[in-house]
């Protein structure tokens, strides 16, 4: 693997100027999405954009406190919104529970315009730790879990999509800046046909968020004829409390010198999931960059076919939950 300086440095420097921001997104009035772990800096940013634009947002996690303080900060400071906030339950890193809290939101809702994929474990907090399936935290949490939560949801996606302007509906997919520095091809597989990840380190959250590049890729050339948008997102390097308490000491010194305020990265992903640009056809499966522009991915990441080896892994695990 050869890392793109430039392409790795433009991820933190000379960041061109957002061009969609709460200053400038239409009304999202009879639109409804999900942000997971919604109640984080970054994703109730989102959150806050989108409710003040009068659309109805299910934050999702495993905090309900959290959540619903969230959603009493985003409330207080718009008053006259007409939008709607919910707490979606969801933990993504226990499998068979998922089902249960997709089932909880179709039952309240007949339309699900964009899937913000966002739930993410950086580094376990107490070392090397695994789902209660057995999986690598990391990337039971960021990669299995959004998986299958989004395959409960496809039909309601699908459904919206029918029904919707053309590139209106999406999923996006949280990777970052480590994607940069994961394994050649982004996913070691070993010999079982698993991602051959060891448990906490950083090499293995760069892979989980490889993985979501994969997945968005994977799933964008299975929905295209469905009209649903599916990409990934770099959120950028924005400074948060849960950014910071478990890096390391050198991670923790980056964060300090490159980071921007949480704004910025609802920003990214506020172009993913809701931009013009982003719901172009030609944009399909891309990514996008911070503060909202398509880029490229590495170009090796997913050219030996890891996106099919990795998707047929997904099935394999979370089979006995579908």
């Amino acid at each position: 693997m050869s890392i793109d300086w430039s392409y790795l440095l433009g991820q933190f420097f000379f960041i061109p100027t957002p061009t969609l921001t709460d200053a400038n997104l239409p009304s999202q009035a009879g639109r409804v999405f999900i942000i997971t772990d919604g109640y984080f800096l970054i994703n109730q940013e989102l959150a806050e954009i989108l409710y003040q634009r009068n659309g109805t947002v299910y934050i999702a996690g495993r905090l309900e406190s959290k959540a619903e303080a969230a959603i009493a900060a985003i409330k207080s400071a718009h008053p006259s919104s007409d939008g709607r906030l919910e707490f979606l339950p969801l933990n993504l890193a226990n499998l068979p529970t998922i089902k249960a809290s997709a089932e909880n939101f179709l039952r309240k809702e007949a339309r699900l315009d964009v899937l913000t994929n966002s739930g993410n474990i950086l580094r376990p907090p107490n070392g090397p730790l695994k789902t209660p399936q057995g999986h690598e935290l990391q990337m039971g949490n960021n990669c299995l879990g959004p998986y299958l939560f989004t395959h409960y949801l496809t039909p309601l996606l699908q459904k919206t999509a029918a029904s919707s302007p053309k590139g209106s509906v999406r999923v996006t997919w949280s990777a970052n800046v480590w994607t940069e520095i994961a394994p050649t091809g982004g996913v070691m597989f070993g010999k079982d046909g698993a991602p051959n990840v060891h448990g906490g380190g950083h090499d293995d959250y760069a892979q989980s968020k490889a993985a979501n590049v994969l997945l968005s890729r994977q799933y964008q050339a299975l929905h295209s004829a469905d009209g649903i948008v599916s990409n990934a997102f770099n959120p950028g390097n924005c400074a948060g409390p849960e950014r910071r308490t478990d890096l390391t000491w050198y991670s923790r010194f980056l964060t300090y010198i490159t980071a921007y305020q949480p704004v910025f990265g609802a920003y990214t992903m506020l172009y993913a999931g809701w931009s013009a640009e982003a719901g172009k056809e030609e944009n399909w499966g891309k990514c996008v960059a911070p503060w909202g522009r398509i880029v490229g991915a590495r170009p090796d990441i997913g050219a030996q076919g890891e996106a099919g080896r990795l998707w047929e892994w997904c099935e394999r695990e979370t089979r006995e939950y579908v």
